[in-house]
């Protein structure tokens, strides 16, 4: 399983210090059929803690999954923070999963290189 962070997810995720092992955990509740929220077309909503404490008062963070194969991290927010997304901002998501989910290894090393989505380390 390979797990991404789009660069907005990466800059928030050091911002509040959530950890790879955190996202990691979260992708593995997932393959484990742990999904907190299917929000339909390869789109799932994660909880993640924040670090020291527990999951139900952390962050949420919508992943674009496809089991046994990949998972991109791309938004978060604390729960304190924001109740939910707009369903403007579900449908979005449902489209960029879409697209990025059916991406090549060759067009998502491309990607990389250009900042847009950093991968996890595999070794977690």
């Amino acid at each position: 399983m390979r797990i991404f962070k789009n660069a907005w997810f990466e800059r928030f995720a050091r911002k509040q210090k959530i950890s790879d092992t955190a996202l990691r955990a979260a992708v593995d509740r997932a393959e484990q059929g742990l999904i907190d929220a299917d929000l339909g077309a390869g789109v799932i909503k994660q909880r993640v803690a924040r670090p020291g404490q527990g999951r139900s008062g952390g962050y949420r963070t919508l992943i674009l999954f496809r089991q046994s194969h990949r998972a991109f991290f791309v938004y978060g927010f604390a729960k304190s923070e924001q109740a939910n997304i707009s369903a403007e901002e579900e449908a979005a998501f449902k489209k960029a999963a879409h697209y990025v989910l059916d991406l090549t290894d060759e067009q998502i090393a491309a990607l990389i290189r250009n900042g847009q989505f950093c991968e996890l380390d595999n070794h977690g």
